[in-house]
């Protein structure tokens, strides 16, 4: 049957992902405005993270996003008390570097340089669903190779400014297919798309009135 492949991404309105967590998680390139998404999270879309992560069979890392988790999540006294830590800390973590070759956190395997047949190989021997978390750079070598199932976007309702986007400005273009959507009582959205292929562009103008028709 095989395993899905699905990125998962905390982004805000404006398309940053970076320092999501506090002021100190990553202030790389002077980013100055970490901790925005804590004091948004509700009820709801903490649920659906719960159970996002604690479904996933296993994890994939960029080595930014695997420093980062490591030395939070990673370091919980009793994981077992919250869905997530547990989730990452009992199961299979594998990452992606080619300069981090003795990773901090257990259960973790270093992905070797013929990388799309790694990955490959994990997709086609597991069941379920690999998760990644963030990972920015990770997440866009896997769309250029089209390994990505599913693309989960949790956007919060925020306006940054700054800060490391989940797509640069230039780029390959990618066709999304809305698979799921829902929106929080504190306005956070949960997006899921399906990769499909290339967009479809308008070859000659159109005039206002025959929009939607």
């Amino acid at each position: 049957m095989g395993m899905r492949l699905i990125t998962t991404t905390n982004v805000t309105v404006d398309g940053v992902m970076q320092g999501l967590g506090g002021a100190e998680e990553d202030r790389s390139g002077g980013f100055d405005r970490g901790g925005w998404a804590i004091p948004l999270v509700d009820a709801e879309a903490g649920a659906y993270l719960d159970e996002l992560y604690g479904a996933a069979a296993g994890f994939l890392f960029g080595r930014r996003t695997y420093e980062i988790f490591a030395a939070s999540w990673g370091t919980f006294d009793d994981p077992s008390a919250n869905p997530i830590a547990s989730a990452l800390n009992s199961r299979p973590k594998y990452l992606v570097s080619s300069t981090l070759r003795t990773p901090m956190w257990s259960e973790t395997t270093v992905l070797g340089p013929d990388l799309a047949a790694e990955v490959r190989s994990l997709l086609d021997e597991g069941d379920g669903y690999l998760l990644v978390p963030g990972s920015p750079t990770l997440v866009r070598w896997l769309l250029a190779h089209e390994l990505v199932d599913q693309l989960d976007l949790v956007t919060y309702p925020v306006v940054l400014g700054q800060g490391r986007r989940l797509f640069p400005d230039a780029g390959p273009d990618i066709a999304l297919e809305l698979l799921t959507s829902s929106t929080t009582k504190g306005g956070i959205t949960m997006q899921s798309y399906r990769p499909a292929g290339r967009p479809r562009y308008q070859t000659e103008t159109v005039h206002p009135q025959d929009l939607g028709r």
